[in-house]
């Protein structure tokens, strides 16, 4: 009897140590478990850490649109799960974890199908070729294709898919799907219709565009450029900004593309070797090799004088503006660089405001230059401005007579020059409390 009493005591001692032992081992394996789950997610890096970060809504001008195509069910071939990318055969493990949240990959043989395999070729540029698309669903997309032998459009590829996944705003360009099929990698944006501000400046195929249409087009890059600045979180610095990175819809509405070179502000301040395009670079960034939102604004304020002057910043148009700051006196004087083509059609007053901030953004000290949001805010008043003296004007005077017609060709085609002007004039004035 004392015997099994005895026996019984033992077993209970082993069983109570046992469980204890294995209770131990499963408590630093749910540890274990938990700290490479933290670190898996945080992607073992601050890029890759601050890629994931969220965006914060900027009131109005936050848009969470995407392309309709994203709603067929042909098209695309997966999403990403988690906020985690689907593509990632083909890239080095130090770039295997690429935030791609809410953007879909679409197949090879769909855009091969929608570009007429690959012949609809719209646009060439540094990236590689751009393609217009008729997706299966109806709508018209912009397809861009990696050159094969780009390796730095490859680190481009991965920075646009990574901001723009999470970046939305009406005044930057919606990236709506990608592809990373049969060694290709394509970028699907919303297709802009109009082309690129550069085409409207220098190509002859269009017509001027009016000195209102200038200021607008200023004022829809200037809003893109400060959600970047002030709405994204982390800040956002574009890099390259220049008229062929602005794009146009329909409405004549301007949006900023081409993030292939964008960095965010905490991630990397400092580059090893100079990125952009000459005539738009900042003079602080090339001598100290830092990039900052100052340099963004430099390169508005050389494209505010483009607009103006309607002269490539690569063919002279600094030298061309340092001359006229020499005649004149802040807002006086500036006229003598408007664009030719304009023919005297501008607002004197407007020209000289809108080219003395101009100026300011060039500084040669990035401290004397403003920030975005003061940019938005000046322009703002122009166009607040302008709008209550074409309201004064339109109460002062009496009601037009309608045209009598005179010849049937000639009126029909002043007509059509007419009701292109007063539509594209009505959606500016329709969203002028949008700008404001």
């Amino acid at each position: 009897m004392e015997g099994e009493s005895f026996g019984l005591i033992v077993g209970i001692s082993l069983g109570v140590v046992i469980g204890v032992l294995l209770a131990i081992s499963a408590f630093f394996c749910f540890r274990y478990h938990r700290k490479t789950s933290q670190i898996v997610n945080s992607g073992g890096g601050s890029s890759r850490r601050s890629a994931t970060l969220p965006i914060r809504e900027n009131g109005a001008n936050s848009c969470n649109i995407m392309s309709d195509s994203t709603l067929g069910p042909d098209s695309p071939v997966r999403s990403s799960s988690n906020g985690r990318s689907g593509w990632l055969d083909g890239f080095s493990k130090k770039t295997s974890v690429i935030s791609a949240s809410g953007i879909l990959e679409y197949s090879y043989r769909d855009l091969q199908k929608a570009t007429c395999n690959f012949t609809s070729l719209i646009g060439q540029g540094a990236f590689g070729p751009v393609f217009k698309a008729q997706m299966s669903t109806g709508e018209t997309v912009a397809v861009k294709v990696l050159a094969t032998d780009s390796k730095q459009g490859e680190k481009e590829f991965q920075t646009e898919v990574m901001l723009l996944g999470r970046l939305h705003h009406r005044n930057l360009v919606n990236l709506v799907g990608y592809c990373a099929e049969k060694g290709q990698h394509m970028l699907i944006y919303v297709y802009m219709s109009k082309g690129s501000l550069a085409s409207h400046l220098y190509s002859e195929k269009h017509e001027p565009l009016s000195w209102d249409l200038r200021v607008y087009i200023a004022l829809d890059v200037a809003r893109g450029l400060e959600y970047l600045h002030d709405g994204a979180v982390p800040p956002v610095i574009h890099r390259d900004i220049k008229s062929s990175n602005i794009l146009l819809d329909q409405s004549m509405r301007a949006r900023v593309a081409d993030f292939g070179l964008s960095r965010e502000e905490m991630v990397d301040k400092h580059a090893a070797n100079i990125r952009g395009t000459f005539g738009y670079l900042d003079p602080e960034y090339i001598s100290t090799r830092t990039y900052t939102k100052k340099s963004d604004v430099y390169g508005f304020g050389v494209l505010l004088f483009e607009l103006i002057a309607a002269r490539n910043p690569q063919q002279g148009l600094m030298e061309y503006v340092e001359l006229a700051a020499m005649n004149a006196e802040e807002k006086v004087g500036w006229e003598e660089i408007v664009d030719s083509r304009l023919d005297g059609r501008f607002d004197l007053q407007e020209v000289n405001e809108v080219a003395a901030f101009a100026y300011k953004c060039i500084s040669r000290a990035p401290r004397k230059r403003p920030y975005m949001r003061d940019v938005v805010q000046v322009l703002t008043r122009v166009i607040k401005v302008r709008h209550s003296r074409k309201r004064q004007k339109k109460s002062a005077s009496p009601s037009p007579l309608p045209p009598t017609v005179e010849s049937g060709g000639e009126q029909t085609g002043n007509r059509s020059v007419r009701s292109e002007n007063h539509r594209r004039d009505n959606s500016m004035d329709s969203t002028l409390e949008d700008y404001c």
